[in-house]
């Protein structure tokens, strides 16, 4: 371990000594790039990818050592120098490149026409519009979430996120020439949360976002480059004589004025990027400068990197990625915590720790004296070497740190209480990271950047590079569910296998697939995401296969609908017994097939699929009558129509339609055997309505009859007189004469026609007796009227009768006619008054 270099060896110092930059190399690349400095190149953060295409405006000499490719491929490395993709354009000029932030290469045309490329080479295309297209696209600037396109009459777009939405226009910028450079704001890091465009016209800088277009007043201009720093707060620009001007997006304050020329390189600038958020890396071919803001001076304090060749410089959070022809480097401010410990002659609890720990190694004494020295402060020192060992690139000091703060070996032995959580959390971390750094992988991702872009978005990372054995490990070691890199992995294996299909694979691959989900899901693996990649490829039969090992019904039947595997997606929804899945289904189903074939589908499904059928028959019934109509019809259900049609009769209001509904339901009847009764009944209807169709005629219209039953149409027409329609109704429907009776009875009552009502009790020995005359009479409050019948009943009712009507002399009287002593006894009991009761005792002293 001697060899090992100590993490400050490659440290330069600024700020008199107080800050400290450092220039780590992460991969050599010795004939694996191309000539950079013939390629328009756009890289992506976190550590991500770079693509490369041909600058058409540069001659590319032949036989030059090193990769090449024709002017209208892309090529894509990992910042290793791996290939990783490689694909032809054929859909106009490229005006501009660039990357998402889940690693997406977005390629923009003239036209106005964008596509987004995953690591697989399989995209999705987009368009800025037709009048895009006609005013044709002259320049744009890609953030990872979302792009600005300035187009032929200069004018700028906006799109938001990468799901092809339509473009926003910003407000109009008011140039008549395309500005010298210009750059975007993302809505992340600007002050007011919208896209913020910087244009660079003639001597100023005009700000335009969604609202309007401000001129900053600048008179520094034009300027060749404009660079937002990763944070939105402040801007390098560089001007055409070279000037470097440092100042935040305000306009409000300065931090560097400097003339490139005193740095001492030779041609013009390639690039003006930011390292962090606190310096400017200014690059030319075979020197790099790192300009950061001096407290004594706006010319600031330069640090200088020499390189072989052109270079390219990614932005990153905390720092700058450098890509040359054979090295790619990360430089960036040293971490407090790392300058607290490694700064030579520091005297910090944490470094003091830190020397304990390499003490106690060595069996020295002095450990002791050290470790008890910082006693108050250990467990910050703790913290301090924890934060430290996420910082360092080099596993060794990444073990020595987190060695000096284990309790195991010394810091925490010497603590009475601490947390382990953030050293826990720390090892975990710089174990995924290192394994995804090393150049077969090669994601350079820094601590801070792992914090920010999460885990599950590496892992996402991963399985984009197929680096499916890789994602499964780190899902297991973080103990996150590899429910994504699953169904990745079955993706590919479908995608690669459907050139090959043959009769059998289907088993073979459905089998591999469920295996592994078995094995490494738990079974909790949702199958519905691969089977509509399975179909999506042509491979239908697996989709279906695949689908049987699907727990969720919800998951199965909407993807069993796109591929039209319409009876089965009905059975499994009925399985599910979730009646809104039903629902969802057979709205689908009819809307989309045939009606006759709908209906076919749910009749040949039998018993499997009758809940289905008694759900759209009370969908229909509530919303759709004249579906429910073609339903029962297309089944032969000969009742279940009649009984439609006559509720649907009792629901109407037109007279003709009644009718018509109603000679339905009648015929319907008749033509089943079993229904005899119900199609004499529904005829019996048909001839009562056309009977009241024709006595409302005869009436003018002043007699409503229609709809009414047999025994209503009779009173009705006893109650307006017409007596021999009445007795027409009762002959031709058969009404027994004791209903009729009572039907006239109660009519003539209601109209107190009481001499009519006579007239009728006399014209025939009643067939309901008199009793009822009495009694119907006396509910209706007609005493007197119903005293004249009581005579006409029989003989030993008529005391009660006469009671009833509350004609006391009238009961007394026959209760002396018939000798009844008893009889008149109880009378005299009840009778209401003493004056009924003098007469009765009259009447009882005359008995014998």
């Amino acid at each position: 371990m001697d060899t090992v270099q100590h993490p400050s060896a490659t440290w330069e110092a600024v700020s008199s000594g107080v800050v400290f930059y450092r220039r780590q190399q992460l991969y050599t690349l010795p004939g694996k790039l191309p000539n950079i400095a013939d390629y328009l190149i756009a890289g992506c953060k976190n550590g991500g990818p770079i693509a490369l295409m041909r600058d058409t405006s540069k001659l590319v000499a032949l036989g030059r050592g090193g990769p090449a490719f024709t002017k209208s491929q892309i090529q894509v490395y990992s910042p290793a120098g791996e290939g990783l993709l490689l694909f032809s354009w054929d859909q106009g000029r490229i005006v501009r490149f660039g990357w998402t932030f889940d690693e997406r290469l977005v390629v923009l045309n003239e036209e106005g026409v964008y596509r987004l490329y995953d690591l697989q080479g399989d995209y999705q295309q987009f368009s800025l519009g037709n009048e895009a297209a006609e005013l044709g696209i002259i320049d744009a600037r890609i953030h990872e979430n979302g792009l600005v396109a300035l187009t032929g009459s200069l004018t700028l777009l906006e799109v938001k996120d990468w799901e092809g939405g339509r473009p926003l226009a910003l407000a109009n910028p008011g140039i008549s020439e395309p500005p010298h450079s210009w750059a975007v704001i993302p809505p992340d890091q600007s002050i007011s949360r919208h896209v913020e465009v910087l244009l660079s016209v003639d001597a100023t800088i005009l700000t335009v976002d969604n609202l309007e277009s401000a001129d900053q007043r600048v008179a520094r201009g034009p300027f060749l480059h404009v660079s937002p720093s990763p944070n939105g707060k402040f801007l390098a620009l560089l001007t055409f004589s070279g000037l470097l001007w440092v100042v935040s997006t305000d306009f409000q304050r300065e931090l560097v004025v400097l003339d490139t020329a005193t740095v001492g390189a030779e041609g013009p600038v390639n690039q003006v990027e930011w390292c962090g958020n606190d310096a400017v890396l200014v690059t030319w071919n075979d020197l790099a400068a790192l300009i950061l803001p001096s407290r004594d001076n706006l010319a600031g304090e330069t640090l200088r990197y020499q390189y072989f060749g052109a270079t390219f410089v990614v932005t990153e959070t905390d720092g700058a990625r450098v890509i040359g022809q054979d090295v790619c480097d990360f430089i960036q401010k040293v971490p407090v915590s790392s300058v607290s410990i490694f700064r030579p002659g520091s005297t910090s609890s944490s470094a003091i720790l830190f020397a304990a720990w390499e003490s106690f190694v060595q069996r020295s004494p002095k450990a002791d004296e050290n470790i008890r020295s910082i006693r108050s402060d250990l467990a910050a020192a703790v913290n301090e070497c924890i934060d430290a060992a996420g910082h360092e690139w080099d596993p060794y000091w990444q073990r020595k740190l987190l060695s000096a703060s284990i309790a195991a070996k010394f810091g925490w032995g010497f603590l009475d209480l601490y947390n382990p959580t953030d050293f826990i959390a720390m090892g975990q971390a710089l174990k995924v990271l290192n394994a995804v750094r090393f150049y077969e992988i090669g994601i350079p991702l820094t601590y801070s950047e792992y914090q920010y872009v999460s885990p599950t978005h590496l892992i996402n990372r991963l399985t984009s590079r197929n680096l499916h054995l890789l994602a499964i490990r780190v899902s297991s070691f973080l103990s996150l569910k590899p429910d994504v890199v699953l169904k990745h992995w079955a993706s590919v294996k479908i995608a690669r296998s459907k050139s090959s299909a043959v009769d059998g694979e289907d088993d073979e691959v459905c089998r591999l697939i469920v295996d592994k989900f078995e094995k490494l899901g738990g079974g909790e693996v949702s199958y519905a995401d691969i089977s509509r990649r399975a179909w999506e490829v042509g491979r239908t039969g697996l989709a279906t296969k695949l689908l049987d090992h699907e727990t969720k019904a919800s998951d199965q039947v909407p993807l069993l609908l796109t591929m039209k595997e319409d009876k089965l997606a009905l059975v499994k929804a009925v399985d599910s017994g979730d009646t809104d899945l039903v629902y969802h289904v057979l709205l689908h189903l009819h809307k989309r097939l045939p009606l006759g074939s709908f209906f076919k589908l749910i009749e040949d499904g039998g018993d499997q699929l009758a809940p289905a059928s008694k759900l759209l028959q009370v969908y229909a019934r509530e919303q759709n009558r004249e579906m429910l109509r073609d339903f029962y019809y297309s089944d032969d259900r000969r009742v279940e129509s009649a009984i439609l049609a006559l509720d649907e009769a009792a629901q109407m209001t037109d007279p003709h339609a009644v009718m018509t509904a109603v000679n339905a339901a009648e015929k319907f009847f008749s033509e089943d055997k079993d229904r005899p009764f119900e199609a004499k009944m529904t005829n019996e209807s048909v001839r009562l309505l056309a009977l009241q169709q024709q006595y409302e005629k005869d009436s003018d219209g002043k007699v409503k009859f229609f709809g009414q039953s047999v025994s209503e149409t009779i009173r009705t027409c006893i109650s307006n007189g017409m007596s021999k329609k009445a007795d027409r109704v009762k002959s031709e429907f058969k009404v027994p004469d004791k209903r009729f009776w009572y039907l006239k009875l109660h009519a003539l009552t209601a109209m107190r026609d009481f001499d009519a009502l006579d007239a009728f009790a006399r014209s025939r020995r009643s067939p309901i007796g008199y009793e009822a005359f009495v009694k119907h009479l006396v509910e209706a409050g007609h005493l007197k009227e119903a005293a004249s019948y009581v005579m006409r009943c029989d003989g030993p009712k008529r005391v009660g009768l006469y009671v009833l009507c509350e004609d006391w002399r009238a009961a007394g009287r026959e209760c002396k006619e018939r000798g009844d002593k008893k009889g008149m006894e109880q009378l005299r009991k009840s009778c209401p008054n003493s004056l009924i009761a003098r007469e009765l005792d009259q009447l009882m002293a005359s008995m014998k």
